[in-house]
């Protein structure tokens, strides 16, 4: 073969690289797992997070069945299509999990998250955070003379928003629940 020959094939695509390259873009997914509430279930299901170098961004946990003695586990995690759904096949291949929703492609769902947020702050700065908060639907559930604690519920973009804008006028904690999900409809 001649060298422009062996040129032109360099340019054509191989069969064995038809990999979609957007297919490596990282996703966030809300996935809620249905386990029994028994000790030592969150450690196991949060060990295959660990265990494989998965990032948990939220993490709420709570019975939801008090008779059967059913937990809600639910996780937030980011990672290219092809992680999402290594995590949902070996979190439905566990023992304990009864259940594996993603709710980010399974259709509409609905996810709110409860901060306690405290600013530090006098004169017009508290007179700014009060007006901010009536805005973003914020309660204030602790006052003194200096600080306030705002409580705020809503989707995490609601409570980054909130916490920004707190930034300036004096922010010192912020405490978060982690996101509670549900799909909507039947």
């Amino acid at each position: 073969m001649n060298a422009l020959n062996i040129q032109k094939g360099a340019n054509r695509k191989s069969a064995y690289n038809l990999r979609n390259p957007a297919d490596d873009t990282p996703e966030t997914h809300t996935l809620t797992v249905l386990v029994d509430n028994e000790a030592g279930v969150l450690a196991r299901v949060i060990g295959l997070f660990s265990g494989r170098g998965y990032n948990i961004d939220s993490l709420t946990v709570a019975e939801v069945d008090h008779e059967g003695h059913k937990s809600r586990i639910t996780v937030v995690t980011t990672g290219t299509p092809a992680v999402i759904e290594q995590i949902k096949a070996q979190l439905g291949r566990m023992v304990p999990v009864h259940a594996v929703h993603d709710l980010t492609v399974e259709g509409a769902s609905v996810e709110r998250e409860l901060a306690l947020v405290k600013v530090h702050g006098t004169g017009e700065k508290r007179v700014e955070a009060m007006r901010t908060s009536e805005v973003f639907r914020a309660r204030v559930v602790d006052s003194t003379l200096e600080t306030f604690v705002f409580e705020i519920t809503g989707s995490p973009e609601k409570i980054d928003a909130f916490v920004t804008l707190m930034i300036p006028l004096g922010l010192a904690d912020v405490a978060r629940t982690g996101v509670a999900a549900i799909a909507r409809g039947a």
